[in-house]
């Protein structure tokens, strides 16, 4: 190995001002930045310091090809929702024997945050532990989980989107610190001045990570950052535009249904005007995927949503429909208090729904879905052509459960844009 770049250290702390709940600080955290990488190009790398002897193991990774609209990562992973648990490993090892290039993490990492501070974990941790004074974590799962995922994220380009369970409140009102600790995000280099929504090229796909845990109404920096964002993406280098969160807009399942309205109320314009072609989310623990939508309305121009929140959590998988006989949830028990914005859940004036708060059917913006584990893969061929494929985890690794093209049309869709 010929090259040599030195980082940083640091060690973060998880505390707790209340009596009996355990604080934490963490082991001693390194980051390097790299650079002066070539594109498309294999390197080996270790970590460590080498004058006391104490390197890590060689490991490797492939850079992501130039931002152009004929260079692509060959296989993009998309997984939501992973902790730790039996289904995770499944999950884990068809995602190495799907071998991809870049893996994107929307959201639902460690699931630290399921356990009190001594350890004792729940499935329902509000079920369970109503009486703790402060939302607490067991910090420790961070470093099993970094463990256990280390043959995956060691050698494969890892992009992380912080959910829900990645909050961690701690004292003076501090949030996703262990999150923010753990790994390192093109924050600057995207114009961003936050840790949980920034934006970056693989190829020909421009990713843009948003957060609905912190302020994102029309006066907020994050929506001024993702205008600006959007307006500068070019379209002729990279024409996939694809943005990731963690709560759904377009789930159908009961669990989670339209908690995140507010969100949506506030930004869908913004993607729709730019062109969006993908969406992808996590939080509810079954896999489903839309039509291209708008507005809760069929539109060629929207677009596709997937929820792939099915990566293994401890949390029980989603089998109920909001549109199942008398399934439908009390509008005033959906909207989350972490996201904010107030209460937007009305109900629907238009459409088949009209009149209601769900669907007596699955909508027909709702085009597969189903109560699985599993991961998807993405492989942008062209243009205008993307090929999209889930695989769920009692199948074989190679089988598709759920597979189509995603098609662009920027003729039609973004006649009324400059790039």
């Amino acid at each position: 190995m010929s090259y040599e770049e030195v980082g940083y250290s640091f060690v973060y702390n998880q505390l707790y001002p209340f009596e009996g709940l355990q604080n934490y600080t963490s082991g001693i955290i390194h980051h390097v930045r790299l650079t002066g990488l070539e594109p498309s190009t294999l390197y080996q790398y270790q970590c460590g310091d080498p004058y006391i002897s104490a390197m890590s193991d060689v490991f490797y990774f492939r850079t992501m090809p130039p931002s152009s609209p004929t260079n692509y990562p060959r296989r993009v992973a998309v997984v939501g929702d992973l902790g730790l648990t039996y289904n995770t490993s499944t999950t884990f090892s068809h995602l190495l024997s799907n071998h991809p290039d870049l893996l994107v993490l929307v959201g639902g990492i460690s699931y630290a945050d399921m356990y009190l501070t001594n350890g004792t974990g729940s499935d329902c941790y509000p079920c369970s532990f109503d009486e703790s004074p402060i939302h607490e974590t067991y910090q420790p799962r961070w470093d099993y989980w970094g463990r256990f995922m280390q043959p995956l994220v060691a050698n494969v380009p890892t992009m992380l989107v912080g959910g829900k369970h990645e909050i961690e409140p701690q004292a003076e009102d501090q949030i996703f610190v262990s999150y923010s600790s753990r790994f390192v995000f093109p924050s600057e280099e995207s114009g961003s001045s936050s840790s949980v929504y920034y934006s970056f090229n693989a190829g020909g796909i421009h990713f843009v990570i948003l957060n609905p845990y912190t302020y994102y109404d029309k006066s907020s920096d994050q929506y001024k950052w993702l205008e600006g964002d959007l307006y500068n993406v070019n379209r002729n280098v990279t024409p996939w535009l694809v943005a990731v969160w963690y709560p759904p807009w377009y789930s159908t399942f009961k669990a989670q249904y339209r908690e995140a309205e507010c969100m949506r109320v506030e930004m869908e314009d913004l993607l729709y005007e730019h062109g969006v072609d993908i969406v992808f989310n996590g939080h509810v623990h079954a896999y489903e995927r839309s039509n291209r939508v708008y507005n809760y309305s069929l539109d060629p121009c929207g677009p596709v949503y997937i929820t792939i929140g099915d990566g293994g959590s401890r949390e029980d998988i989603a089998v109920t429909h909001a549109d199942d006989p008398d399934e439908c949830p009390e509008p005033s028990t959906t909207a989350d208090l972490d996201i904010g914005g107030g209460f937007c859940g009305f109900n629907f004036t238009s459409g088949p729904a009209a009149g209601s708060f769900c669907w007596n059917r699955q909508p027909e913006y709702s085009a597969y879905r189903e109560s699985s584990f599993g991961h998807g893969i993405l492989e942008v061929k062209n243009v205008t052509h993307a090929l999209w494929s889930w695989h769920r985890n009692r199948d074989y690794y190679e089988t598709a459960g759920d597979i189509l093209y995603i098609v662009r049309e920027p003729d039609r869709c973004l006649a009324n844009q400059g790039n």
